[in-house]
């Protein structure tokens, strides 16, 4: 059964347009004109340009806060090829408008419920944009309750893109760095869980950055220590974050995506 869509259909955008060209306006002006009365979230424009990982660790950690029936336009890297076409995507009860880029496999942790090529004639004559020529004509077909089969044929598989796990053993844990916030804190793809079960509450040191930075304590919140000094904590997305206290940690530590941030256990 597909996800019901509310009363007034309530759409997302991701992007790496940034804020201050013209791309979220007209896409924004373009879903209201097609889908009147339109509730339209942007859940962030400023991903770096073409960043897939960047992109679905955003969307990954906020698509649940919205009710089912959420359709999610995602525009990064949306130029369409014969391996990778334009799709829409039923997931736990939401819907994905996008690329089959692999940013998908990032997001998802099993396989979607319905997945259809979008084979649909546009109402422009440039092929650039996809957001506001396709995109936003499948969230219309989607909003007025019509079947998905009408966008396209079936897709069977979507594309893969591996993203590195970390690597563990009775005494260490080797992660690196996914993401960085706009605070500068550092995201690692070391998760709690992933944590907990190695450490069986032992003592632990995590080293990282080229000067080789060490934290032995999990820190509840920024104000457990005092200013300007380097806290571990797990963030609100359950991945463990390094972070300077009303600092900047990327940059006061030197640390950049991909970097490797390891865990010792006693």
């Amino acid at each position: 059964m597909l996800p019901v869509i509310q009363t007034m259909a309530l759409i997302t955008l991701t992007s790496d347009w940034g804020k201050k060209d013209h791309y979220a306006g007209m896409v924004k002006g373009t879903i209201l004109s097609k889908i009147p009365g339109a509730i339209i979230v942007d859940i962030a424009h400023d991903i770096p340009h073409y960043n897939l990982n960047s992109a679905s660790f955003v969307l990954k950690n906020s698509f649940r806060a919205f009710p089912a029936g959420t359709i999610h336009i995602i525009d990064i890297v949306a130029d369409a090829t014969i391996e990778m076409p334009h799709v829409v995507v039923v997931y736990d009860g939401h819907y994905f408008i996008g690329t089959d880029n692999g940013i998908f496999s990032l997001i998802f942790d099993h396989e979607p419920e319905q997945i259809f090529e979008i084979d649909l004639i546009q109402d422009t004559d440039t092929f650039t944009f996809s957001a506001r020529d396709i995109f936003i004509i499948v969230a219309q077909h989607i909003v007025e309750g019509k079947p998905l089969s009408e966008v396209g044929p079936v897709r069977k598989k979507l594309t893969t893109k591996i993203s590195l796990k970390p690597v563990t053993s009775a005494t260490l844990i080797k992660g690196h760095v996914i993401f960085i916030d706009s605070y500068e804190n550092v995201f690692t793809n070391i998760t709690r869980d992933i944590f907990f079960n190695v450490s069986q509450k032992r003592p632990f040191l995590i080293t990282f950055g080229p000067s080789r930075y060490k934290v032995s304590k999990i820190s509840q919140s920024y104000k457990d220590v005092a200013e300007g000094e380097i806290m571990a904590l797990f963030s609100s997305t359950s991945h463990l974050q390094i972070a300077v206290s009303m600092g900047n940690a990327a940059g006061l530590l030197g640390l950049k995506i991909d970097d490797s941030v390891r865990v010792e256990f006693a």
